[in-house]
């Protein structure tokens, strides 16, 4: 069969339902055979669109996802997404076309060979891929094709991006290359060793109040039923990180709340005054959790710290106990040996009360959560309308955030209310196109949260989501202002505002002209309308919500 075939059958093999692009004549071939595949493309309006579409799907399915583009600024334009896939570790593959190898160096039209001065897509992605190949020969198809599959399916994914020429997607090869490849997930046999579980257990007996620090390295090693064991049968208690919310139902009493420069400040308070051993599970205590690396989180407390990432480990503070091993299984055998040794702090092993001192844990976040500039600052309108969404639905919900600070502090994540914030390299207009890529995904609602700069950077993508009638609900906070700049501007310029403050459309007509539904929240009517008569389930809606530039939330992040 043709290579263009065989790629296609590759995609069919992965699991991929759906393909996120734009086509281009050095690509065509591949786009040919996807004519008759099980693969469906979608067409997005620009290639960033389609690979943070991939993002979303890979974020929140855990499976491979796909995107397709043309040679030359088809390919340019993924570098962002690819570089957000490459942050978080998603399993993304970006398939580019190439000139035709017989014309590299000569100037062909959108060659990126890096031959005769042309652009070099192989070093252009080099640093912000898992894998990137150019394949000028079929001889090496199937070591290329094996080595992608080994690195989609791995415990610690990342993207790859593949360019194929033109005359290369027409040539021949052996249909019996993919029988070769191996398809199913490695995950390698871990056991942590019983001494190193021994020693953990250990250091939570002897602690007076253990904290678990949880990042998404637990939520990837699906250890969200272990954490939660942990809370209920040994009184442990929960801060997350940024991308570990929903690691536990954040209504628990167990839950102490996010942590992090841009949080509320209870699970900061907590741990800085109660906490004397912190259990730190798959986070990287990168500058925001960590409050710009702040000692007063850390000192004199003894830390275990478990990661299967080895790089992550002690990477900015030193542990009492690093371990390098899967969380889950490592959770598994701790909850093993801590329940076949009694306690020897009874004040651990009795039910939640008074003297027990968690009550002092609450008591300190209602403290922060009424005191916190977060809090204060925070719009009316934003907070009714997260604490409406927090108890409207009694299903499974998605919600991919580009804001962070209010959806981080005021949105109760759980294991059925999905929150997938802007991470990776927190690029403005991802929510939209991720959300997009989870809707063909998922049944369930979906919502997209950003402000109105990051809407012009990617709003057109909604006219994908009407061109294949793909359901969702976003959020636009509209303020005429980059918010984030606005505010460090004001702090620590002098309210000397530059380039900060725009004019948008109305978006109502905007809407209208896209002919989806919009709903502009003001009151509480206009919330009643939205939560019990809008269609948030099968519906495109635009959901508007204008608050006040000069409304910072009052967080310092030191720039």
């Amino acid at each position: 069969m043709q290579v263009s075939e065989l790629i296609v059958n590759y995609l069919e093999r992965l699991g991929i339902r759906q393909i996120f692009g734009i086509p281009g004549a050095h690509i065509l071939p591949v786009y040919d055979h996807l004519y008759d595949a099980s693969v469906h493309s979608i067409l997005t309006k620009h290639e960033q669109g389609a690979v943070f579409m991939a993002c979303g799907q890979a974020r929140s399915s855990g499976q491979v996802s796909a995107c397709i583009t043309t040679a030359g600024p088809g390919a340019t334009n993924l570098v962002t997404g690819i570089a957000n896939a490459y942050s978080d570790n998603l399993p993304v593959l970006a398939i580019t076309g190439e000139s035709p190898t017989h014309i590299f160096g000569k100037g062909g039209l959108q060659e990126s060979s890096g031959e005769g001065g042309s652009i070099d897509q192989s070093a252009l992605f080099s640093s912000i891929s898992r894998y990137h190949k150019l394949i000028e020969r079929t001889d090496y198809l199937h070591h290329v094709l094996a080595h992608t599959t080994q690195i989609l399916l791995s415990e610690r994914p990342g993207p790859v991006v593949l360019s194929l020429p033109y005359n290369l997607q027409k040539e021949e090869v052996d249909d019996s290359i993919l029988e070769q490849i191996r398809f199913e997930p490695r995950r390698p046999a871990t056991t942590t060793p019983s001494s190193v579980i021994d020693q953990i257990a250990s250091l939570i007996h002897q602690s007076r109040k253990t904290v678990m620090v949880v990042g998404y390295g637990a939520i990837h090693s699906k250890a969200e039923k272990e954490i939660e064991q942990l809370c209920k049968q040994h009184h442990l208690l929960v801060a997350t990180t940024l991308k570990g919310k929903g690691v536990i139902d954040e209504k628990s009493p167990y839950f102490i709340g996010p942590l992090g420069v841009t949080s509320d400040g209870a699970a900061y308070q907590t741990i800085t005054q109660e906490a004397d051993l912190l259990l730190i599970l798959g986070a990287s205590f990168n500058e925001r959790t960590s409050y710009l690396w702040k000692p007063e989180l850390i000192q004199d407390k003894k830390i275990i710290q478990i990661d299967h990432n080895p790089s992550q480990l002690e990477k900015v503070f030193s542990a009492t106990l690093s371990v390098e091993a899967d969380i889950l299984d490592t959770l598994k055998a701790l909850l093993e040996k801590l329940a076949q040794q009694p306690t020897s702090n009874t004040a651990k092993a009795q039910p939640r009360s008074a003297e027990n001192g968690y009550q002092i844990s609450e008591r300190v976040k209602d403290k922060s959560r009424d005191e916190t500039s977060i809090s204060h600052s925070t719009p009316t309108l934003v907070r009714t309308f997260f604490s409406l969404l927090n108890n409207h639905f009694d299903e499974e919900i998605s919600v991919f955030d580009d804001n962070i600070i209010y959806g981080q502090n005021f949105l109760q994540a759980s294991p059925l209310c999905h929150y997938y914030p802007n991470s990776g390299i927190s690029s403005l207009g991802y929510a939209i196109p991720a959300a997009l890529g989870a809707a063909l995904t998922h049944q369930h609602p979906v919502f997209a949260i950003l402000g109105d700069g990051g809407f012009q950077m990617c709003g057109l993508e909604l006219m994908t989501a009407v061109n294949y009638n793909i359901p969702i609900n976003v959020v636009l906070l509209n303020n005429g202002s980059m918010g984030l700049i606005r505010k460090n501007q004001f702090q620590q310029y002098g309210g000397r505002y530059i380039d900060c403050d725009f004019i948008n459309p109305d978006f109502s007509l905007l809407a209208q002209s896209f002919g989806i539904s919009h709903i502009r929240i003001e009151s509480d009517e206009a919330f009643d309308h939205l939560f019990n008569h809008c269609d948030l389930h099968k519906g495109i809606n635009l959901i508007e919500i204008p608050i006040d530039k000069n409304a910072f939330p009052d967080y310092q992040s030191g720039r």
